[in-house]
């Protein structure tokens, strides 16, 4: 389609409009939505006015698509199978440390790995993606080649974490390696920023609060400001890390990165988890939430690779009701938003022990309107005119989505990915019947299957304790020859 096509939506069953004069999501039922190239024209009533293109919405649910703010790409796809139930008793059950280090994968892994979870994100409804990736050469070629709209955020620190025991965390630096890999990430923001698709932009990411000095961190944290684009570190994500920071300074993580200048607005916090008030730790003379709620941070929040290991955030209702800005990530496998908006929804009832602490629209909102005011952006993550064409459509007929009274509830709590039938970024049809143009999904997860293989071929030689990966990460029953 040219940049000046017009599509309509027909006759849509259900609609997620935005009413600008409420500022919320309201559902329209039996309308149209309109739009030209990369803009929507029009959301509700009937288009009378000429068009190049219809689509038949009965049968159908049109959504803004969902904005994603963490994720990590480039390799996480491959811990399928491997880190399911995978934790170190002696380091609070996180896997970080002792076994992700160890498990990644070389460079064609890398190719299929970034197919594999880009395939997934668009499937899962995400038109916009936050990718946290160490850079790598075909980067921005992946990112542009998928269609997504893509938020390049190059990460780099100061050191490096290992562990010798599998119970004590210890930190290799390299102050100079930190400083040319930050230089690095700028080019590569620069890069993406000069994209002529249009579609990809820049984060600045020093990768961990217990990776980087504060120098790093600080210096970071002015170059996004004079950019004018969003800064994000890992921060408060583990009780190893809380007690690593607090062993340093004598102070929280949130504490530390006040101290320094850049716990503030423009910032995002990828995880937030571990607050001095987290049941984990015993640290009660501080005040974390009020410091992170008056600070005016954003919160990364990314429950599936959390609740894995028993972990998560006590609760993200208590964030949102406190005016926390929160937005959704998917920091593992699968990289599937809608699932993560469950799992975001049920662990905070179960940290909260209440059914009403979170709502679906609450969560809703920080997939759509949430997530992109965060990125700084008005112009995504809704259905309203002006807004980029960025939607997916759902199909409400699915048995998964019958009996059908709320489609929304009935596309996170149960259908997910399986009703999602066709995504449009920028106007430009990304996904059609359920199928991802950019890549061959079945190709992408074959390559990443081999690439699974080689590593675990490298996993005991790079074990501290020289274990193969069956005795580090048993199958769920023995094979029997």
């Amino acid at each position: 389609m040219t940049e000046t096509t017009t599509t309509v939506i027909r006759n849509a069953d259900w609609v997620v409009a935005w009413n600008s004069d409420t500022e919320r999501h309201e559902y329209l039922q039996g309308e149209n939505v309109v739009f030209r190239g990369d803009r929507i024209v029009q959301v509700g009533g009937h288009f009378d006015g000429e068009f190049d293109h219809e689509i038949d919405g009965r049968g159908r649910l049109v959504s803004p698509g969902l904005v994603n703010i963490h994720s990590h790409p480039l390799s996480e796809p491959m811990n399928k199978g491997f880190l399911d139930e995978l934790g170190s008793p002696g380091l609070y059950m996180s896997s970080l440390y002792e076994f992700m280090p160890l498990f990644r994968p070389d460079a064609e892994g890398t190719t299929a790995c970034t197919e594999v979870a880009l395939s997934e994100l668009l499937l899962s409804g995400v038109t916009t993606l936050t990718d946290m990736s160490v850079p790598y050469d075909n980067w921005i070629d992946l990112l542009d080649r998928s269609g997504i709209r893509a938020v390049l955020s190059p990460m780099y620190r100061s050191a490096r974490w290992y562990t010798k025991n599998g119970h004590v965390v210890e930190y290799e630096w390299d102050e100079q390696a930190g400083r040319d890999a930050m230089a690095a990430a700028m080019k590569v923001i620069d890069q993406a920023d000069a994209h002529p698709s249009g579609r990809l932009s820049g984060m600045v990411s020093p990768s961990q609060i217990d990776t980087c000095t504060a120098e790093l961190i600080r210096d970071s944290f002015d170059e996004a400001q004079s950019r004018g684009v969003p800064f994000q570190i890992h921060a408060a994500q583990s009780v190893v890390e809380f007690h690593e920071i607090t062993r340093r300074h004598g102070r929280t993580p949130m504490e530390w990165l006040s101290d320094i200048g850049v716990l503030q607005k423009g910032a995002i916090i990828g995880h937030g988890i571990f607050l001095n008030s987290h049941s984990s730790v015993h640290w009660p003379e501080a005040d974390d939430f009020t410091l992170l709620r008056d600070s005016g941070a954003a919160v990364a929040h990314c429950p599936t690779v959390f609740q894995r290991r028993g972990i998560a955030m006590q609760s993200v209702g208590r964030y949102i009701r406190a005016g926390i800005p929160v937005g959704i990530g998917t920091d593992t496998y699968p990289h599937n938003m809608l699932e993560e908006m469950r799992n975001a929804l049920i662990n905070s009832r179960l940290m909260s022990g209440n059914p009403f602490d979170l709502r679906t629209h609450d969560i809703f909102d920080a997939a759509t309107v949430g997530g992109a005011a965060i990125l700084g952006r008005d112009d995504i993550g809704r259905l309203a005119p002006g807004a980029k064409a960025d939607l997916f459509m759902a199909d409400v007929t699915h048995p998964a989505m019958r009996p059908l009274r709320d489609p929304l509830r009935s596309l996170i709590y149960v259908a997910a990915e399986r009703a999602v039938r066709d995504v449009f970024i920028d106007g430009r049809q990304v996904v059609s019947e359920g199928k991802v143009a950019a890549f061959d999904l079945d190709d992408a997860t074959a390559r990443l299957e081999e690439a699974q293989r080689r590593a675990e071929v490298k996993f005991t030689e790079l074990d501290f304790a020289g274990r193969h990966p069956l005795e580090a990460s048993p199958l769920t029953y023995e094979v029997v020859e």
